[in-house]
């Protein structure tokens, strides 16, 4: 099954191009990293998807809804931008707790879910102190936790491990492979690529608007000048080079 498609995508501003003629698959179930050097117009490409900016031309599916149906699209799907959307003067429960009736989950099964991710993210004895007083990282994982918080069928993740310590990135790690364990998907943009190399089941590189490759991650590598003993930042940087 598909949890993604785009034919053509297409995105100027102006007579700019940003994004130009995209067209990729993700499979339900994936973990896909989506990857590129600064300006190549991931972030514009997470904005259509997830509705919050029109293409200039070309279609995408997201979760088997057409991005042209708003509603029905942000209705099954999670994103984190690349800053939390967050209410400073709110503490963290109450962050949650509002996301939560926002996306009209059953209180007491919110209730549950907010408990567990708050003690899996050790942010319980801060729950309810504010926002405003958290530091980087704290303000990330609860951006996180209300990103999945309602069970979406696609999550969308842009730099999701930004200001985490080590330990933090091991939580967040296998809350993915938990998340897509029972079918859900993952489109995840960052540039700490042994994360990627480490869950990605697929990956897509975008250069200047355009998918210049995609495959898993061995594959990439076996596609450079040296595979042997390259890591998957290795290969990004001889397949982006000028």
């Amino acid at each position: 099954m598909v949890a993604i498609n785009t034919t053509s995508l297409r995105k100027e501003y102006g007579d700019v191009p940003v994004i130009r003629d995209l067209s990729f698959v993700v499979e339900s179930g994936d973990i896909y990293g989506f990857l590129g050097p600064n300006g190549a117009g991931k972030t514009t490409v997470m904005r259509i998807l997830t509705c919050l900016l029109k293409p200039t031309a070309g279609s995408a599916t997201v979760a088997g809804e057409s991005i042209a149906n708003r509603d029905a699209v942000t209705e099954k799907i999670g994103y984190l931008p690349e800053e939390p959307p967050l209410y400073p003067e709110l503490t963290g429960l109450e962050q949650l707790e509002f996301w939560a009736g926002f996306r009209g989950m059953d209180p007491e099964y919110a209730d549950d879910r907010i408990e567990l991710f708050l003690d899996r993210f050790d942010l319980t004895e801060h729950a309810n102190k504010r926002i405003s007083s958290y530091s980087k990282g704290m303000q990330q994982k609860v951006g996180l936790i209300q990103s999945i918080l309602h069970e979406p069928e696609v999550l969308f993740l842009d730099e999701p491990t930004s200001g985490l310590d080590p330990n933090a990135v091991r939580t967040v790690q296998e809350t993915f492979r938990e998340f897509v364990s029972d079918g859900s998907t993952v489109f995840l943009s960052t540039h700490i690529l042994p994360v990627v190399d480490t869950l990605a089941d697929a990956v897509g590189v975008l250069h200047q608007g355009e998918l210049i490759t995609t495959g898993t991650p061995e594959e990439l590598k076996n596609r450079v000048t040296s595979p042997e003993d390259q890591t998957l930042e290795d290969v990004f940087i001889e397949i982006t080079e000028p």
